[in-house]
C-alpha cells in the first residue's frame, strides 16, 4: 500500500499534459478528459521601464514550467470584479497571461480556437475568473484561450511626457496586449491542438468592445477569422487631447508636477495607488482614439468599411441596462433629462408606465440594442453577420437578463462559477446547452447552426435570434425605436462630423 501511494504522484505526473511553446516547455493539468494550462506568461513583465511601453517579448525558458495556476490579475479595485464577476485573486502589475483549454493533445488536432477576451468597462476583471472557466467549450472540440490586459490607467493613458517619448506613440496599452496575446496564439495554439488559421475572437461588454476595436484595427490582420462580440456599447471614445488632460490631472493626483511631471517619476508611481485614484479619475469604459491600434473611431472605421472582413455574431440582452445602475447612474433620470425628446422617447414604449422600467428600457436601446444593430447593418455588407437578443431569464430574475447574465450560459458555467446563488434548474441547463452549442458550432464553422435556423442579419431585413425559454426569430426586431435611435445619433454627427465612436 505504501509504494502505491508513493507511485500515485508520479502517475500524475506522468499523466499531466506537456507543451513545448516558442518561449519554453510548459505543463498543465488533465482535468476530466480536458488539458488545461494556467499562467502562460505571453508578454514580459509590463514593470517599471516596460510600464506605458507597447508590450515585449517575453524572456524565453529551458525548464519546465508549471502552468498550474492562473497567473495574478492585473492590477485594479478588488471591490468592483468581487460584485460584477469573481474574486480576481492576486493583483499585480505583472499580469500578462492566459489560460488554454484544449480537448485533446494525443495527436494533431488542428481544431477551431476561441479567444476570450474579458469584460469589466476597461478598469477590472481577469482572464483567470471562475465564470470564464472554458472546459465546457472546450468538451465540444474547440481549444479556447483567455487572456489577461492591463487595465485603467496603467492600460489606457496618455500623459505629455509619453508623447516627449514617442511622439504620436502609444495609448491604448491593454489593446495591444490582446493583439500581442493574439499573435501568441498565432505562433503557439498549433502544440496544443489548435488551428492558427481558424481562430474567433469574442468578449463581453469591455470585451466586445475589444472585439470590435480589433476588428478596426489595422495591427490586426490575419490575426483571426470570425468575431462575437456580447454588448458591445455605444459609448464615444476619447481624443489624444481628453486622454492626455485625464494623464495630466492624475498626474497632479498623485502629487506631481501635473503636465511637467516626468516619465521617470511617473512610473515611479506604486501601481495600486494608481489604481485606487484612477477609478475616481477615469476614461473608462472607453478606449482613445489617435495611436496606430485605434487611428480613427470604431464606428467610423465600419462606417468606411475598414473593419476586417470576418463573420461576426453581436447582440445584447433585456437588461444590459443594469450596468448603469451599478455604476450608480438611475436611468430614469437619464430619460427625464432628455427634455421635451422624451415625448417622442415615451412613444416607442407603448404600454411601458413605470418610469424606472422606461429608463432601462431607453437606456438599453440607446447603449447596446442600437449600436449593435448599428454595427451590424454596417458590416453585414463585408461579412455573414448574425444579430440575437438575449431574453432567458430565470424564475428569480423578472427585471430581465442583467449585464454579463448571458457569459455562464455561452461558456457553460452556471453549475462552477455559482452565479445564481442556487440551483441550477432543468430549463436554464437546456438554455445553457442550445447557446453553447450555438457559438462552438460558429467558432467551427463561422456559422452558428442550431435547431431553429438563424438568418443572416442584413441591410434589406434586419433579422434577430431572439434566445429565451425557447429561441425565435424576430423579424425587424424593435425596428420603429431602433431606427429612431439610430436616426437621432446620425442627426447629432454619426456620419456628418468626427464622432468619437
Amino acid at each position: 500500500m505504501l509504494a502505491l501511494l508513493v507511485a500515485l504522484p508520479m502517475v500524475c505526473l506522468a499523466q499531466a499534459p506537456m507543451v513545448t511553446t516558442a518561449s519554453g516547455p510548459v505543463q498543465g493539468l488533465d482535468l476530466d478528459s480536458i488539458d488545461v494550462f494556467r499562467g502562460i506568461p505571453f508578454a514580459a513583465t509590463p514593470v517599471g521601464a516596460l510600464r506605458w511601453r507597447e508590450p515585449q517579448s517575453v524572456q524565453k525558458w529551458t525548464a519546465l514550467r508549471q502552468a498550474t495556476a492562473a497567473g495574478p490579475s492585473c492590477i485594479q479595485q478588488r471591490g468592483m470584479s468581487l460584485e460584477n464577476g469573481g474574486d480576481p485573486g492576486r493583483l499585480d502589475e505583472d499580469c500578462l497571461y492566459l489560460n488554454v483549454f484544449s480537448p485533446r493533445l494525443e495527436r494533431p488536432a488542428r481544431l477551431p480556437v476561441m479567444v476570450w477576451i474579458h469584460g469589466g468597462a476597461l478598469i477590472f476583471g481577469s482572464g483567470g475568473l471562475p465564470i470564464y472557466d472554458a472546459s465546457a467549450l472546450a468538451r465540444r472540440d474547440v481549444v479556447v484561450v483567455t487572456i489577461n490586459y492591463r487595465l485603467g490607467a496603467l492600460g489606457f493613458f496618455n500623459h505629455p511626457a509619453l508623447d516627449q517619448e514617442t511622439p504620436h506613440g502609444p495609448v491604448n496599452f491593454g489593446l495591444l496586449d490582446q493583439i500581442t496575446a493574439l499573435r501568441w496564439v498565432r505562433s503557439n495554439i498549433e502544440a496544443f491542438g489548435g488551428d492558427p488559421a481558424r481562430v474567433t475572437i469574442a468578449g463581453q461588454s469591455a470585451g466586445a468592445q475589444s472585439v470590435l476595436a480589433l476588428l478596426a484595427s489595422p495591427l490586426t490582420a490575419g490575426l483571426f477569422s470570425g468575431a462575437i462580440a456580447q454588448s458591445p456599447y455605444g459609448i464615444p471614445s476619447h481624443s489624444r487631447v481628453k486622454a492626455q488632460e485625464t494623464g495630466v490631472a492624475l498626474a497632479t493626483a498623485m502629487g506631481l508636477a501635473g503636465a511637467r511631471a516626468s516619465a521617470a517619476s511617473l512610473r515611479r508611481i506604486p501601481a495600486d495607488r494608481l489604481a485606487e485614484r484612477g477609478q475616481k479619475i477615469s476614461l473608462a469604459p472607453s478606449f482613445i482614439v489617435g495611436d496606430e491600434a485605434i487611428p480613427m473611431p470604431l464606428l467610423e472605421a465600419f462606417q468606411k468599411g475598414r473593419e476586417h472582413a470576418v463573420p461576426l455574431i453581436i447582440g445584447n440582452n433585456s437588461a444590459d441596462a443594469s450596468v448603469v445602475e451599478s455604476f450608480g447612474v438611475d436611468p430614469a433620470v437619464l430619460v427625464q433629462k432628455m427634455g421635451k425628446a422624451r415625448i417622442l422617447v415615451r412613444s416607442l414604449y407603448p404600454g411601458v408606465s413605470d418610469p424606472s422600467q422606461l429608463g432601462r428600457e431607453v437606456v438599453r436601446d440607446a447603449l447596446f440594442t442600437a449600436f449593435g444593430r448599428r454595427i451590424a447593418y454596417l458590416h453585414s455588407t463585408k461579412a455573414p453577420t448574425w444579430r440575437y437578443y438575449f431574453s432567458h431569464a430565470g424564475p428569480d430574475a423578472s427585471s430581465g437578463v442583467v449585464h454579463g447574465g448571458e457569459v455562464p450560459f455561452v461558456l457553460g458555467t452556471l453549475e462552477g462559477c455559482q452565479c445564481l446563488g442556487r440551483p441550477v434548474t432543468p430549463l436554464e441547463q437546456a438554455v445553457e446547452r442550445r447557446t453553447g452549442d450555438r457559438w462552438a458550432a460558429f467558432v467551427r464553422t463561422h456559422k452558428p447552426a442550431g435547431d431553429v435556423e438563424w438568418p443572416m442579419d442584413d441591410r434589406r431585413r434586419g433579422q434577430v435570434l431572439e434566445i429565451g425559454d425557447e429561441e425565435t426569430v424576430r423579424p425587424g426586431f424593435m425596428a420603429p425605436r431602433l431606427n429612431a435611435f439610430i436616426a437621432a445619433l446620425n442627426f447629432a454627427g454619426g456620419r456628418s462630423k468626427n464622432e468619437f465612436q
